[in-house]
């Protein structure tokens, strides 16, 4: 047996003839004892990336008059606190903390902690920048912030995370398990929150620890061993040893009053008991510690060394330090079979009117932030590969770090408190900043066709439009009458060819659109509703500090045509014969009530309204056949308040509705047609706080909804949860199908669990899911499909109907933690409303079967817009004195079911590529298949000098990680549809094979400088 470290404690004795000492010696060298019972202890902290207070202030322990939490304190006392004893043990999980921790640290304090991380006394669990949620979150950015956070390890310490430690996110996902788990490397994933009813039927069965299959596409190929927690992430009760905790500490020194240690042992061994009925095995884990703890880490480990020397000299169980890693080996040398689990764990409820499900659209509008930063960031990365990475700056390493943080549990989610949500916007508007200048520098290389790599500058310079959302663009809305024409880049961030219609907002109404080629093209101009000019003007003061000087009465529209990974060129000038101006819309309103009906739309799909009822009535695709009848409508949910009978309020973090409101058009609202030959909409005001606008695009067979809530009115005391539902005639038979984080699709029946028998206690609410792409419901002949411009909560709580949570406006915290109402405001001159949310959703109705291609592309789309960039000339010769198209692949496009989620250049001059399969397995007859990318046609005029496979977060070669996988045994193996995997890709044809649903990571090494191969062709 190793000869035991000890932990000497100095007792003193005193007597009349001076002081005796006398030393205590703790035996903490205890491993795994194979036929006793063995528990783990894990000490750990939880430290949220943000929630209470912001990042910065739990970092450096400001701002304590709200929550006393100094993330500075805990690492720093940790290192001591492991030098004095080499059997304890620590985990830790976010990167964000503790990056910012390391680089304050003296090259002596670094050695040493690694030292401690070699020796697995210090072990990094999880790996990423934060603990990411799992509801809000898209995959891309899961991927992203989890690769930071790994890089950051893998550099500093030379390691791999091995395990998944997702404790406090609120309902877990598929995605995770089998993407941001197994496909990472993990060998095991641990998490807390799952369904009270799930939870006990769980601990009753001894089924808390099962192989998670998460994608049906994948399959066994990536599952992962997965342990939910008996209650929480925190000790067991009694055992909490922070500064002034109330547990007992195990006073041992028999010379005092109070001495206990028996009594102590009773404790622990009762609580291993209890746990040990719950869980297979002989192997249990305590979780030592919980949100912002080891602020000193000395008095947690004090009391875990003694408990660890007594309760293993009583015998009766083993104690000994151990961390996940420790214990997920344990529990796989037992060679046990698991039960398997499928789908996800959504939605998440802690008690009978406890529906986590609120969260799902809290906070619309940092949602919609951090979505919009996202596919801006994919583009991004890959201008930067284009023109090559400038050492010196501008980098978008800031944006990078900032929707890493976003991504977190109490960040993406809304789920904070509002001065921290600013911070994160603050953080994600800095970022941008930056990443423009480089988008921005990077097209004026392209289109002024010089090497920007060896100090020179390009001569354009390009504006662009953060705030295009809300109608605000001052590059477009330029008076060119004076001879001026407005130069429009529209950068395409997909591996293909797409064509798109552009609105940007004009001041001149007289205007001519061309191409590339200098034809003049088919433009439009719509009037610009008066509902968004106020709200554009009422906005831009608030967050610019000044009212916009002028305000464009037009939008101009027109179709662009755009290359792979390229840019075309779009000039607006002004017409100079009257019949080559765009064309103008015509405009027509309807009173409710009247005795008519209209239709709208281009080509094949056509919308029929009522005139009479106000509302949309028939929707018909002349191509598809498809003739359904539709309605859409608005209602809200009155935000449970609490009772003394029922305290749950409905909040942040829950949904608990009080009654359901239909808001029905008011008799007298109009219905305002606009149509032209790019652009048809119907407009309408639902009610004095929700607009909306149905809009219908040449060359498109989906509809736009662009819809504009708020501010929710709440002088009744009530708050108000505001929903959007299209309603058809359909048979869907409860049954309707969400994602997962953007990526695979899972069947859901309403009122129904696969799991287990559920106990129905909240109808709405515990029927309401997640949304990251979309939703569709089906019947026998047709389906209906509805994407997301961000996360929100859906469901269809009806047949035949889809329902979207759109806003939500309470006035009571809902007791999770937050401390805080959902009351987000908008304030100008200490004047003081409700926020409004401006957003679109997308839908189209398809025979069934065939909804599955577009859900895909344009959920690409929505992800990843054109990037469009400003700029004037006085001189008309653009065309001739610039690159007006380009594309970074040449003529080569990828298949229709690939997508490029990173492409990015690294600090090594290497490059990081990940391409994505988009179709699950049997999603479409067409595209559901292997496929092939050409990696030497991906990158034209470059030689790839070597290719190496990485796994997800590209900390280790896939072979490697294949290699250390743990195989586990599963219960009751049914026979399984046969998955499949794309091929080792040869070196000599480079070319990359992905299957259903596969995502593979490479790393490229190129024999030519990236600027001669840009720019010198």
């Amino acid at each position: 047996m190793e000869i035991a470290t000890v932990f000497v404690v100095v007792l003193w004795v005193f007597s009349f003839g001076g002081a005796e000492s006398m030393y205590m010696v703790y035996n903490t060298s205890q491993g795994i004892v194979p036929d006793k019972l063995n528990v783990h202890l894990v000490p750990h902290t939880h430290d949220d990336v943000g929630w209470l207070k912001t990042v910065d202030q739990y970092y450096v322990g400001s701002n304590n008059s709200i929550q006393g939490a100094c993330v500075q304190n805990v690492l720093d006392s940790l290192v001591p606190a492991l030098l004095a004893d080499k059997n304890r043990k620590f985990i830790y999980v976010e990167m964000a903390f503790f990056e910012r921790w390391w680089k304050d640290q003296s090259e002596a304090v670094q050695l040493t902690v690694k030292q401690l991380v070699s020796s697995g006394q210090l072990e990094f669990i999880n790996g990423g920048m934060c603990m990411h949620d799992e509801a809000a979150t898209h995959y891309v950015d899961m991927i992203e912030q989890t690769t930071l956070g790994h890089n950051f390890i893998k550099k500093e310490f030379g390691v791999t995370p091995r395990i998944g430690w997702q404790i406090d996110p609120f309902g877990h996902s598929a995605v995770q398990a089998y993407l941001l788990g197994a496909e990472i490397g993990f060998d095991s994933l641990f998490f807390g929150r799952i369904d009270y009813q799930d939870r006990a039927k769980r601990k009753y069965e001894k089924s808390l620890e099962v192989v998670w299959r998460g994608s049906k596409s994948l399959g066994s190929a990536a599952q992962i061993f997965a342990g939910a927690f008996p209650e929480n992430y925190e000790p067991p009760s009694g055992f909490y040893f922070e500064v002034n905790d109330a547990s007992p500490v195990v006073q041992d020194d028999p010379t005092l009053f109070d001495y206990n240690v028996q009594e102590r042992v009773e404790d622990f061994v009762a609580a291993a008991l209890s746990q040990a009925n719950i869980t297979r095995t002989n192997h249990i884990m305590f979780t030592m510690g919980t949100d912002f703890k080891y602020q000193y880490a000395h008095t947690w480990f004090r009391q875990m060394d003694k408990l660890i020397h007594y309760v293993n000299i009583d015998g009766r169980v083993n104690a000994l330090y151990s961390t996940p890693s420790i214990y997920t080996d344990a529990k796989h040398a037992t060679e046990k079979s698991w039960p398997v689990k499928t789908e996800d764990f959504f939605p998440y409820a802690d008690r009978a009117h406890g529906y986590w499900t609120g969260y799902f659209s809290s906070r619309p509008a940092i949602k919609r932030y951090v979505r919009m930063m996202s596919g801006y960031y994919l583009a991004a990365r890959q201008l930067e590969f284009i023109k090559g990475r400038n050492k010196s700056g501008p980098h978008i390493d800031l944006l990078a770090d900032a929707l890493a943080i976003a991504q977190h549990h109490d960040a993406v989610t809304g789920t904070e408190k509002q001065h921290v949500a600013n911070d994160y916007a603050k953080r994600l508007s800095m970022g941008y900043v930056e990443a423009e200048k480089v988008t921005s520098s990077s097209l004026a290389c392209l289109v002024d066709s010089i090497s920007c790599t060896r100090g020179r500058n390009a001569k354009t310079e390009f504006q662009q439009c953060p705030l295009l959302n809300i109608s605000y663009c001052p590059p477009s809305e330029i008076d060119i009458s004076d001879g001026k024409n407005l130069i429009v880049v529209v950068y395409n961030a997909l591996g293909w060819k797409r064509e798109d219609v552009i609105r940007i907002p004009v001041t001149n109404e007289d205007v001519t659109v061309r191409d590339s080629a200098g034809r003049v093209i088919e433009s439009q101009v719509l009037p610009l509703s008066e509902n968004y000019m106020n709200l554009r003007n009422y906005l831009v003061k608030a967050y610019r500090g000044q009212s916009p000087s002028k305000t464009p009465e037009y939008w101009l529209a027109f179709s662009a045509s755009v290359p792979p990974l390229g840019f075309n060129t779009y000039t607006i000038s002004r017409a100079k014969t009257k019949g080559a101006s765009s064309a103008r819309s015509s405009v027509h309103s309807l009173r409710r009530g009247e005795k008519s009906t209209i239709e709208v739309g281009h080509e094949n799909l056509k919308l029929t309204f009522s005139a009479e009822e106000g509302k949309l009535t028939n929707y018909m695709n002349i191509r598809s056949l498809v003739n359904e009848s539709i309605q859409q409508s608005f209602s809200y949910y009155a935000g449970y308040n609490g009772s003394d009978e029922s305290p749950q309020s409905s909040g942040a973090y829950v949904f608990r509705p009080n009654g359901t409101f239909l808001l029905e058009p008011a008799k007298k609202d109009l219905l305002t047609v606009i149509r032209g030959p790019i652009i048809d909409e119907v407009h309408q005001q639902i009610n004095p706080w929700i607009y909306q606008i149905n809009r219908l695009y040449k060359g498109k067979e989906h509809v736009e909804v662009e819809f504009t809530v708020g501010p929710i009115p709440v002088e009744d005391g009530i708050g108000k949860e505001v929903a959007a539902q299209i309603t058809t005639n359909m048979e869907t038979n409860k049954t309707f199908y969400t994602d997962s984080n953007g990526r695979d699709f899972i069947k859901r029946i309403r009122d129904y669990r696969t799991d287990w028998d559920l106990k129905v206690n909240e109808p709405v609410a515990g029927n309401y899911y997640p949304i990251n792409l979309g939703i569709y419901v089906g019947d026998d002949k047709s389906e209906l499909s509805v994407l997301v411009d961000r996360a929100v909560g859906g469901s269809s709580l009806v047949d035949g109907q889809i329902e979207l949570m759109l806003h939500r406006r309470l006035l009571r915290d809902d007791s999770k933690g937050v401390a805080e109402a959902l009351n987000e405001t908008v304030c100008i001159d200490k004047k003081c409303t409700g926020l409004t949310i401006q957003g679109k959703y997308y839908y189209r109705i398809d025979p069934l079967g065939e909804g599955a291609k577009w859900r895909r592309t344009t959920g690409q789309e929505i992800y990843s817009p054109f990037l469009l960039a400003f700029t004037e000339e006085v001189k008309d010769n653009w065309m001739s004195s610039h690159v007006p198209t380009y594309s970074a692949i040449d003529s080569y496009s990828l298949p229709d079911n690939v997508a490029i989620i990173t492409l990015q250049e690294l600090d090594n001059r290497k490059v990081l590529l990940r391409l994505a399969h988009l179709y699950e397995m049997e999603e479409d007859k067409d595209l559901s298949v292997m496929t092939e990318v050409e990696l030497q046609k991906l990158f034209p005029g470059k030689k790839i000098g070597k290719l190496v496979e990485m796994n997800l977060s590209a900390n280790q070669e896939r072979s490697e990680m294949e290699k250390k996988r743990l195989g586990w045994k599963v219960e009751e193996e049914s026979v399984t549809k046969t998955t499949s995997r794309g091929g080792a890709v040869d070196p000599a044809k480079l070319v990359v094979e992905l299957a259903p649903m596969e995502i593979r990571t490479f790393v490229l090494d190129f024999d030519q400088t990236f600027s001669t191969q840009v720019f010198d062709a």
